[in-house]
């Protein structure tokens, strides 16, 4: 385990089980899976399809419920047994922010606003919302599109304003799902660089989960899930710069 996570901060799951049904249609989707990313940390979760990645992600991202076992977000225990949050819709709103395949931007909504619509969600006032929107979209060098609509921008820049509206609520944790799938070699690592230099400057765990041969090398860190169960192993961790 990383000394960093070891020692409070990031996201740490341990003994995780997830049953879908009861008796024998019972499905134990995840059996043991036990995960620690460390603040400013990205690690990729690879496995072939049906292995439990998807069911996994739905458990971290406080989508679905465990069956049993434990996960920490930063010092706060968040499931144990049961969840020990009680409202899961801000845990997700403020805690832990979603990259997907697809960027799933609101469409009527212009570049600055689809960033700042979460963060004024949680009651942070528009001007404010919007000036923290303008600060990611900067960082991630697409501040020019910001009063474009998303239909305007391309595949690349559209990726750009996902990772910064996962972003935009400084989450302890990121989840993307998939983020490189669509993109071409240049791209996906373009991305992987964003994903690790806002990780650091932001000091955020982020799991990124991946079939995409063109990123895997760029990992320092990888877990492996077979049959519900997590492997843990060294990556290449391939530099990006």
């Amino acid at each position: 385990m990383n000394t960093k996570t070891a020692l409070g901060g990031g996201i740490r799951i341990e003994g995780l089980r997830k049953v879908y049904g009861s008796g024998d249609s019972a499905v134990e989707a995840l059996k043991n899976v036990n995960i620690a990313v460390a603040p400013g940390e990205v690690v990729g979760l690879v496995g072939p399809s049906g292995s439990g990645k998807s069911t996994l992600l739905k458990c971290l991202g406080a989508i679905i419920e465990p069956s049993s076992g434990r996960m920490t977000l930063g010092s706060e225990v968040i499931y144990d047994n049961g969840w020990k949050v009680a409202d899961l819709r801000a845990l997700r709103r403020d805690r832990i922010g979603f990259i997907f395949q697809a960027p799933y931007l609101i469409p009527f909504l212009d570049v600055t606003d689809n960033v700042a619509f979460l963060p004024m969600l949680a009651g942070m006032p528009n001007p404010q919302a919007r000036a923290r929107a303008l600060e990611l979209l900067t960082a991630l060098d697409v501040q020019h599109r910001a009063q474009a609509e998303p239909s305007q921008l391309s595949g690349g820049e559209q990726q750009r304003v996902s990772i910064a509206r996962a972003l935009a609520n400084r989450p302890p944790v990121i989840l993307a799902d998939e983020p490189t799938a669509p993109l071409d070699s240049e791209r996906a690592l373009g991305v992987m660089r964003i994903l690790n230099q806002m990780a650091r400057q932001a000091h955020t765990a982020i799991i990124v989960v991946t079939h995409d041969e063109k990123i895997i090398p760029t990992f320092k860190r990888i877990y492996h899930i077979r049959d519900g169960q997590t492997v843990e192993e060294a990556g290449e961790g391939r530099s990006l710069e």
